[in-house]
């Protein structure tokens, strides 16, 4: 099985015809997921060169097509109204990849989205992949395999560092989901790890961690309640100077609280085995699903 996406997803496109837009829904159509439509305001009725129709709003694709997931390409300024676009015209999902988006916009975008009952993943995300199944994103598809391992991160280009490995050893993905790096986010650490233990298809969990904030700590606190999953964790950012972002813009420590170490610990107390560099996970995930 897999979580959020896969053989139901059918997925719309906001800002497709942009640069960035119209290359990854060419990328994720290739890969197999049902992209049934597009978006760009001023240019609906029109076709992408790989024959998904384009509309002016998301209320008239789902009206026409029936997408129940949204993947957002659309530039910072513009991103948290594409949020709340697709949320009113009753998308599912929507997972933002946009960047840069100012956080008194997510202020307003997330509980928008949340009173209309959407899941948002992101923003500044690389999206959610069920191998075999559908990719929403910009992770490359050829590196994941079908597998039994749920993969959470909160960084990108470590998710796939780690996914190959996984891969390369034979241990395949459920889902791998990235909940994007920025200081509020939709769908957080301890929300990912909930619909994974309530899946019947994740065997176990890799949780890709970083400095900054306390999902960690909150995620070891539910492991230590009873998580019915087993969990290998790696945490990025052990040297990193106090008071210096790195990277994310919630990768910050602040107050002496959100170090690396206090995150390491904090998964040690509770049985959970930390990786010191990101090629040990493999055999950590052998360890616990042997």
């Amino acid at each position: 099985m897999s979580i959020l996406v896969g053989t139901q997803t059918r997925l719309v496109v906001q800002g497709i015809t942009g640069r960035d837009g119209g290359f990854h829904a060419r990328q994720m159509k290739a890969y197999g997921t049902d992209v049934v439509a597009g978006v760009t305001p001023g240019k609906g009725g029109m076709k992408t060169e790989d024959g998904v129709p384009v509309f002016d709003s998301v209320a008239e694709a789902v009206a026409e097509t029936g997408a129940n997931t949204s993947v957002i390409y659309v530039p910072a300024p513009f991103a948290a109204d594409a949020v709340c676009e697709a949320a009113d015209a009753g998308i599912g999902l929507v997972v933002c990849i946009s960047e840069g988006i100012p956080v008194r916009d997510m202020v307003r975008a997330l509980p928008f989205a949340r009173e209309r009952g959407t899941r948002l993943v992101g923003p500044n995300s690389p999206g959610v992949i069920s191998p075999g199944k559908a990719k929403v994103g910009i992770m490359p598809g050829e590196i994941h395999r079908e597998g039994s391992i749920g993969v959470v991160s909160r960084s990108g280009t470590l998710t796939y560092e780690i996914v190959d490995h996984l891969s390369r050893a034979g241990f395949g993905q459920s889902t791998c989901i990235g909940i994007g790096g920025d200081p509020i986010v939709g769908t957080n650490l301890l929300d990912a790890m909930e619909l994974f233990g309530a899946d019947d298809g994740t065997e176990a969990v890799v949780l890709i961690g970083e400095i900054g904030g306390n999902d960690e700590e909150l995620a070891a606190a539910m492991i230590r309640d009873g998580y019915p999953k087993k969990v290998a964790a790696f945490i990025a950012g052990r040297t990193a100077p106090p008071g210096k972002r790195m990277g994310h813009a919630g990768a910050i420590i602040a107050g002496g609280s959100g170090t690396a170490a206090e995150k390491i610990a904090a998964f040690e107390a509770v049985g959970v085995e930390v990786a010191d560099t990101p090629a040990q996970i493999v055999d950590i995930v052998r360890r616990i699903t042997g």
